[in-house]
């Protein structure tokens, strides 16, 4: 074949001529999804696959993830258009080269009209002479490209079954050797190439059926577990209650233009590679440039030796220093005794760091079996770092969220259902990350899990909490800070209530309300405020909330409902008092007081509700149905009707937002209460 001329495809399928075919876009989404739901293979959003006939391929577009594309993920352009890029001479300035090949590509676009951005690597896959390419960074892969025996093992290993390529910068100059390296091999073996494995980069299998590109990977990772052995099971290991002492005060240091959050992870391999300076040194370094992209180009390391004030300290010093080398904040904070944080501008942000450094200590493990560790020297990582492609794939995968809370994290106890629920999915819709306290675990997990099956770069999490048990709430606020880094709006909307008056209500009924309703509140604010203040020493003007939601009852008294209206008349003057104390470190405490919620469960359960209560206990002379009821509470609302969640967050927002008020009881009744 000549070295002029782009590879061939024998093309016998008449869907050629009307180009990608049904059968075939099928295909090529299946194969991308299978290996990019697999972490083994893909992560952060990686990888890539494309399918080409002879007028065209089909790329993935930047900014797709495989586990989740679909048609619309998929770029066409116009290989005669890729050959002129072959043929073509660039500028010598690399980063003027690499802009002139972004334009080039944009160019070769079918449909440009759709504003789809090609991979950088389309020129590479359409280098391949067969239809369907499957590229990713797999981690055994990179196991061995990653040792320093690297090209030696894969001789031995693999033969000349597959091509080696040295590392190279990604883009045009990679492009060019695994062209010159696919042309040795065509004329060493008079065969073309299906499996390339680039040093510190990934693999790359070609084939004519997607059945083959499963087989060729099998075979590949199978040589490579053979020769792997077995590696000692990751073991998550529990964080110390001192991290939210610590993580909190690091949110704030990083948190310079906008909020981080942070993510606390600790298991075997951590403790392993933190256990040492020389040990830390075998992940310091990336591997990858995925590594690069997403966790910068170093990490900090620090030791934990039981001193609080002086470990904050010396990271104060070390993230100052990291800032003014490095022009950026550092993503990774690796403390001994501790585990490993990570920080990013939102959850979806830290979820990809924590896939990403799993990967790098897998990475490292595994290239002890070829040779030991081999990094990418300074040279290279300088190149991805400012490499436009690879900042524009990082701002997609990274970004931020957007809304009235945008980046805050908040705890919703009581958060499984009726008013609570109500809250947290306000909450998320507005850019919150949000922890949903409850006893209810089943629904807790469901809330969650149906709010974090979006795109949203926020994240919702559930803490199975007893707001009455000081233990669990402490639980609560270290899981908070683990998952998110630290805490800017408490909720404390838990709360029970059974009706009677003093003839029904038995003693222990009246202490259970009160333990609840009243004193919850307490330990809730107490372990709370710990990391409120906490951030607020290490940035001064950072404003947090502590918002109680209360009821019309803790306004006013309720016949035959003493035991929930003594509870909330009682939150109010913990609201006032924490006020007072609080507000020097700018914690805001306030309560909000909703008329009653007659759609929720507290009201309208057929078995436990409130009408059903009121009905049984007489409350309302006269009343012989639920219906009746109901009624006779809607007539006493000047409104005409029951309180929402989305009229309670009105009045939560107003709170957050505002900075010059607290200790205030914001009624939300519908006119029902009206403040002197």
């Amino acid at each position: 074949m000549s070295k002029n001329k782009s590879s061939h495809i024998d093309c016998q399928s008449p869907l050629f001529g009307r180009g990608l075919g049904e059968a075939f876009l099928q295909q090529l989404i299946e194969i991308s999804q299978f290996y990019g739901k697999q972490k083994d293979f893909v992560i952060a959003g990686g990888g890539n696959t494309s399918y080409k006939d002879d007028d065209h391929i089909y790329i993935k577009a930047s900014g797709h993830s495989l586990a989740t594309i679909g048609e619309e993920g998929f770029v066409q352009l116009d290989r005669k258009g890729l050959q002129l890029i072959a043929g073509k001479t660039y500028s010598e300035d690399v980063m003027e080269r690499e802009n002139q090949i972004k334009n080039d590509l944009l160019n070769s676009r079918v449909h440009p009209e759709k504003g789809q951005r090609p991979s950088v690597e389309t020129s590479l896959h359409d280098l391949m002479a067969f239809r369907f390419v499957v590229h990713t960074h797999s981690t055994k892969v990179n196991g061995l490209m990653c040792g320093k025996d690297a090209e030696k093992r894969t001789a031995e290993l693999f033969g000349d079954k597959v091509v080696f390529v040295p590392y190279v910068d990604p883009g045009y100059i990679l492009y060019k050797e695994v062209e010159t390296r696919i042309y040795a091999y065509r004329d060493s073996t008079r065969k073309e190439p299906k499996v390339i494995l680039l040093q510190n980069h990934g693999i790359i299998v070609a084939a004519d059926t997607t059945d083959e590109i499963h087989e060729l990977y099998t075979n590949v990772i199978a040589k490579l577990d053979a020769k792997i052995g077995e590696i000692a099971p990751l073991i998550s290991l529990p964080i110390d209650l001192v991290a939210s002492k610590i993580v909190p005060a690091l949110r704030m240091m990083l948190s310079g233009n906008g909020l981080k959050t942070l993510k606390v992870i600790n298991n075997s391999y951590y403790e392993r590679f933190l256990s040492s300076e020389s040990e830390f040194q075998k992940i310091a370094l990336p591997f990858i440039p995925d590594g690069i992209v997403y966790c910068n180009s170093s990490f900090i390391y620090a030791e934990f030796t039981g001193d609080i004030d002086a470990l904050l300290n010396d990271l104060s010093e070390k993230i100052r220093t990291y800032s003014e080398t490095q022009t950026k904040t550092p993503k990774i904070i690796c403390i001994k005794g501790i585990g490993c944080i990570l920080a990013s501008d939102n959850a979806q942000g830290a979820a990809t760091l924590e896939d990403v450094m799993m990967d790098t200590c897998l990475v490292s493990l595994y290239s002890e079996k070829f040779g030991g560790q081999s990094p990418m020297t300074a040279e290279q990582v300088q190149f991805i770092a400012s490499w436009e492609v690879e900042q524009y794939r990082s701002s997609i995968a990274m970004g931020a969220t957007a809304g009235r809370v945008d980046r805050k994290i908040a705890i919703v106890t009581g958060g499984a259902q009726g008013f609570g629920a109500g809250i947290v999915e306000n909450l998320m819709a507005n850019g919150a990350n949000v922890v949903i306290a409850d006893l209810n675990e089943e629904k807790g997990k469901e809330l969650a899990g149906s709010l974090n099956t979006g795109k949203d770069k926020n994240k919702a999490y559930f803490v199975k909490t007893d707001v009455s048990n000081a233990a669990s709430v402490e639980n609560l606020i270290l899981q908070t800070v683990c998952e998110f880094g630290g805490l800017d709006i408490f909720i404390s909307n838990a709360g029970i209530l059974h009706a009677g008056g003093l003839d029904e209500m038995t003693p222990e009924t009246f202490e259970l309300m009160t333990k609840v309703n009243y004193s919850a509140y307490f330990l809730c604010a107490k372990y709370a405020s710990a990391v409120m203040k906490l951030q607020n020493k290490f940035k001064p003007d950072h404003f947090t909330d502590i918002i109680q939601i209360n009821s019309k009852s803790g306004l006013k008294g309720s016949n035959r409902n003493f035991a929930y209206a003594g509870g909330k008349f009682g939150g109010i003057g913990l609201t006032q008092s924490f006020a007072l104390e609080l507000m020097p470190a700018k914690i805001k405490v306030n309560s909000v007081c909703p008329g009653n919620f007659f759609d929720g469960p507290l009201w309208a359960d057929p078995e436990t509700g409130l009408f059903v209560q009121y009905l049984r206990a007489g409350k309302v002379p006269g009343a012989k149905t639920i219906e009746d009821v109901k009624r006779f509470y809607e007539a006493q609302v000047p409104a005409g009707r029951g309180c929402t969640p989305l009229d309670v967050m009105r009045a939560v927002y107003y709170i957050i937002e505002q900075e010059y008020e607290t200790g205030q009881a914001v009624p939300v009744t519908g006119g029902q209460n009206m403040l002197n």
